[in-house]
């Protein structure tokens, strides 16, 4: 069987023995993510049972699911949140500071327009303020989360964070739709 032993009950910061935190260190994550990887790799169990090698494809989806969570900022601070019991609504709440919600229709009409127009240059700069804006709202979450402890305030930053990953999808499907 592997050589590690994963305890499925633990959470995703402690497989990586990371603090739980919103800003950590991505290289320190990668680097502890191949070690755990080559330990839980199905491909270690081939030689085993079938009762053990289902358990390294266990554990190897759990190290694959956690690592996913934590290099995800925005599913890191979901799964901060849910941590921390609370929910970030994103489902149910959808009240939002109207000038948010006046700016985010603006962009959407804008990658309309740009793609319609196959204008490459137009996407490019709405990408950069998206972008921008979005590590603006993620300094924002590690704000509240780390330092604040205002978990509430952040599930409200997440709900925004999830705005902006819409975004970037509708921005992807224009640079898509341009290129064919």
């Amino acid at each position: 069987m592997s050589s590690i032993n994963i305890d499925f009950k633990q959470s995703f910061f402690q497989l990586f023995d990371l603090q739980p935190s919103f800003a950590l260190d991505g290289a320190t994550l990668e680097q502890r993510y191949r070690a755990l990887q080559l330990q839980v790799h199905p491909d270690q169990a081939a030689h085993l049972a079938a009762a053990q090698q289902r358990l390294a494809l266990q554990q190897a989806t759990f190290v694959n699911e956690a690592y996913q969570t934590l290099r995800s900022p925005l599913r890191r601070a979901r799964y901060l949140l849910k941590l921390n019991d609370v929910d970030t609504q994103e489902e149910t709440n959808t009240a939002m500071p109207l000038d948010f919600l006046m700016a985010q229709m603006d962009r959407r009409e804008a990658v309309i327009a740009a793609q319609q127009q196959r204008d490459v240059a137009a996407l490019d700069e709405l990408t950069r303020l998206m972008q921008l804006e979005t590590r603006e709202l993620e300094a924002d979450v590690a704000a509240k989360i780390d330092g604040e402890k205002n978990y509430l305030a952040a599930a409200e930053l997440v709900r925004k964070l999830r705005f902006m990953e819409k975004l970037a999808e509708e921005i992807h499907a224009a640079y898509d739709e341009i290129d064919n």
